[in-house]
């Protein structure tokens, strides 16, 4: 592989620079080195971008019979499979994903495409029980347009996967911003797209920051819906934005996810869950469950074994096939956790392990599994979401106490409980105020199984067999049956 990449930005067909020859380099956080040089996209790209899936929805893709879709859906799915490999290692160079996780994630996320495939003729209109005589009045659902599809740098392929598999079944166009922080991934992505023999503009792919490119694209007049994954402050700005064009917006945003164990829980499962779920990706997942209770009678002895855990895992180049958690993505979050963990110490928190840079460090974004015990939920560490491995402990005796607990936040994503009780993992599972809990596992997705938030954690859901009606919108038809002709409408009586 070239030690130095350039890529271009991929708009109606074409392979493209940015229109002022404006570039932007990507670093490897492996070892804080300039890897690649992508365009840097001005308000007149993004408007490119956007004519060029306009002109695509107005001419022959949205016409197509759902089957014809189906293929090209289906034909993305086998290309992913073909070159998960390639992308893989792009990833991992990119973002510091470890390889053996990004490697297996493509060959995953063709199962995405393959779900929506089978979907596209699944989409039916119904008939309605009118209160007027002679009239069939049925719906229909239509695509919508032009889609934005805004996409941050961890989970590219999923996150990518559950916006423009459902949007381009429903016979939308799509433009897709890839993320500052990571954007190769995503130029490597649509190379896969252009082999399968899409039309041109259905998908273009173009990179740069929230302003002038992000802000151009989701204010767009042309654009009719936004499907965002990100964080909270870029969310309001997006909202703010979609105002000037009235379009559609579903947010993905961040989380804070709790996670409760119950003195009865089977200990090895749960080590195994929580450590998968706050240190697997170096704790840079949304969904990461990065506050922890435990039941007084099994805090001490649970904590210590979590502790033993995190204290073996192994940091490493994330290309190693022995490494367990690889660098974070950039330098500003290893420097806002430590800002955060140093709050939260000074406010009382116990640091149990970790919290200090590596040795790694030196040369990349690296920081160890992390453990601080809280004496509340309010500490620094313990109610902000930090995107790294670090967790944070906390006691609590009763059910209805952890309940209390677990939805005192903003955020309301993710959610976890370990418990051999099955009528306490539903009892708990229903209350907690989140979009998803996972009883006695976690850190889980399936193309049929809906993900998404509330709260702070944003509203809409991605994945399942109901996101993909969120691509159409619902058209009435009234026919008039009656041999006769319309009554005078100036006629009274």
């Amino acid at each position: 592989m070239p030690k130095f990449k350039e890529y271009k930005m991929y708009i109606n067909g074409e392979w493209v620079d940015a229109e002022d020859k404006k570039t932007f380099e990507s670093l490897n956080p492996e070892n804080n080195e300039s890897w690649a040089v992508v365009p840097e996209a001005s308000a007149k790209d993004v408007d490119k971008a956007v004519q060029s899936a306009q002109k695509a929805f107005e001419g022959e893709w949205p016409k197509l019979f759902p089957k014809e879709r189906a293929k090209y859906l289906r034909a993305i799915a086998s290309q992913l499979r073909e070159n998960a490999e390639l992308l893989g290692k792009i990833e991992t160079i990119d973002t510091g994903k470890l390889f053996r996780e990004t490697k297996t994630q493509a060959n995953y996320i063709a199962e995405y495409y393959d779900y929506f495939a089978g979907l596209t003729d699944k989409v039916e209109g119904t008939v309605l029980p009118i209160d007027k005589p002679d009239m069939q009045v049925i719906t229909t659902r239509i695509p919508i347009g032009v889609i934005a599809a805004i996409i941050p740098w961890n989970s590219q392929m999923l996150l990518t996967a559950v916006k423009l598999a459902p949007a381009l079944a429903m016979g939308n166009t799509v433009v897709i911003k890839s993320s500052e922080l990571a954007p190769a991934t995503m130029f490597e992505f649509v190379k896969l797209i252009e082999k399968t023999g899409i039309p041109k503009g259905v998908v273009n792919v173009i990179s740069g920051f929230g302003d002038p490119c992000g802000k151009a694209l989701t204010s767009h007049t042309l654009v009719e819906r936004i499907a965002f994954t990100g964080g909270p402050e870029t969310a309001r700005h997006i909202i703010k934005n979609s105002a000037e064009n009235l379009s559609q917006v579903s947010l993905e945003l961040g989380g804070k996810s709790p996670v409760a164990v119950f003195e009865d829980a089977d200990q090895d499962n749960a080590l195994n869950g929580i450590t998968a779920g706050i240190f697997g990706a170096s704790g840079q997942s949304c969904i990461a469950g990065s506050r922890l209770y435990l039941q007084n009678k099994i805090y001490d002895n649970f904590l210590n074994k979590l502790i033993e855990r995190a204290n073996k895992i192994k940091l490493g180049g994330p290309m190693d096939p022995d490494t367990q958690m690889g660098p974070l993505t950039s330098f500003k979050q290893l420097e806002i956790i430590e800002k955060t963990i140093k709050l939260t110490i000074e406010q009382g928190g116990k640091l149990r392990c970790g919290g200090k840079r590596h040795a790694l460090s030196n040369k990349g974004y690296y920081f160890p599994a992390t453990i601080i015990e809280c004496e509340n939920h309010n500490l620094p560490t313990a109610k902000n979401e930090l995107f790294g491995p670090v967790l944070s402990v906390m006691k609590f005796e009763t059910e209805e106490e952890v309940i209390n607990k677990m939805n005192d936040n903003q955020y309301g994503l993710s959610s976890g409980v370990y418990t051999k009780d099955l009528g306490r993992g539903l009892r708990v599972s229903k209350a907690i105020r989140a979009g998803i809990t996972f009883v006695n596992t976690y850190r889980l997705i399936s193309p049929s199984a809906p993900f998404g938030g509330m709260k702070d954690s944003g509203y809409g859901k991605e994945a399942g067999i109901e996101s993909i009606k969120d691509y159409t919108r619902i058209k009435t038809t009234w026919f008039n049956t009656s041999k006769k002709p319309m009554s005078d409408p100036f006629t009274m009586g």
